[in-house]
């Protein structure tokens, strides 16, 4: 077909058109934004790894020197050998490019302008070295949307019937792994066990120590339910296994469904609220440490009772530790939510509603978690 034509210039418009599409999908002004507010501010706190002991020179040029200096040398050395040298190659052959080879020979001379060679070697190193990191990246992606998916089987999918109450849930990450953690499980003697965790940090290490915790807090729970054996075997398990960076922050109790009793246990996480039917919100439990830290510590087993038109909140500090424009959700904001009546999923439709507009464009900084269960009224009796 000749390009020329109507029909054959339709068609490579068409083409141009759909390829741009591709090309541009998903950048916006927002996006090129981030590109260099975030992500090229997050790059040079990373490359930079400057010891902490180092101080800057004073001098606005001599302090630019060393930071190009220590973001340079972060980069080269987080490379594998064999990209260190391929990099290092591609930036010696613009310099190569510059001098120009000039021949003398007893019968005349001849000019050589290698300039292009150089630049095409150096670009094709470059883009070399771009593909082989890009294709690392895909790996890990890959693998991370296998763990994504392994740790959201943990999670809870369908809860376990629990008639007189109604529950609302949630759950966010920050990055592609999360190391928030809840679930629902029934025991023999008819409660439910119901846990809230938060590991420390957020990624892959959260993740996995999140999942050591699930296991050994559901292979406890077979074994004896009741709060303090739970809580001390789970912080036995993270004390044998991580370093005192890692740890873990757990809420664990039985609810009795038929009186609404909760026994519960907290190490070190955010204190739950419960909001009785005339409005007044309560926290419940008292401090104490994370699990994980030490060997032994003392996390006491305490009480709560939900009343017909009470209403229990369950959440990880993302929620009123989220920050937008320097400012966080606030603790204050979160109960604040909770004294104006509705059911489970009101509010907790309520309190994601008002965190989704705080937050706006801001990415979500840390995995966030929110449980809410009401114990509902007694229904009316009824008449023959």
């Amino acid at each position: 077909m000749d390009d020329r034509s109507p029909k054959g210039e339709t068609s490579w418009i068409a083409r141009s058109r759909r390829f741009f599409g591709e090309f541009t999908a998903g950048l916006d002004r927002k996006e090129v934004r981030r590109l260099f507010d975030e992500e090229a501010t997050q790059a040079f706190r990373t490359l930079a790894g400057r010891r902490g002991d180092e101080e800057l020179p004073t001098k606005s040029f001599e302090r630019l020197m060393v930071e190009i200096r220590d973001v340079f040398l972060g980069f080269v050395f987080k490379l594998s050998p064999g990209r260190r040298l391929l990099f290092t190659v591609s930036l010696i052959c613009p310099i190569l490019g510059l001098f120009d080879l000039d021949i003398r020979l007893s019968g005349g001379s001849f000019f050589v302008d290698s300039s292009p060679f150089w630049f095409i070697m150096s670009i094709s190193g470059l883009t070399l070295l771009l593909a082989l990191e890009m294709v690392d990246r895909i790996r890990v992606r890959d693998e991370l949307e296998v763990a994504r998916a392994l740790q959201r089987d943990l999670l809870p999918q369908d809860l376990p019937p629990m008639p007189g109450f109604g529950v609302a849930h949630s759950y966010r990450t920050a990055n592609e792994i999360g190391g928030d953690y809840y679930g629902f499980m029934p025991i023999a003697d008819g409660r439910i066990a119901i846990a809230i965790g938060d590991a420390s940090g957020h990624g892959m290490a959260a993740g996995l120590l999140m999942a050591i915790a699930n296991a050994t807090l559901e292979a406890t729970i077979d074994v004896d339910a009741q709060p303090q054996s739970v809580i001390e075997a789970v912080n036995r398990t993270l004390f044998r296994t991580g370093t005192n960076r890692a740890f873990l922050t757990l809420f664990y109790g039985l609810l009795d469904l038929q009186t609404g009793e909760l026994e519960f246990a907290n190490a070190g996480h955010c204190f739950p609220l419960l909001r009785r039917e005339d409005g007044r919100v309560e926290e419940i439990g008292q401090g104490s440490l994370p699990l994980g830290l030490r060997a032994t510590g003392e996390w006491p087993t305490q009480t709560a009772a939900l009343e017909p038109g009470d209403l229990l909140v369950l959440y990880s500090d993302g929620i009123p530790e989220a920050v937008a424009n320097g400012q966080d959700f606030g603790f204050e904001r979160l109960r604040g939510l909770l004294r104006t009546p509705g059911s489970a999923r009101t509010v907790h439709d309520r309190v994601l509603d008002n965190l989704d507009r705080h937050l706006g464009d801001e990415p979500l900084r840390d995995d966030l978690t929110l449980v809410v269960i009401d114990r509902l009224p007694p229904l009316p009796p009824v008449h023959s």
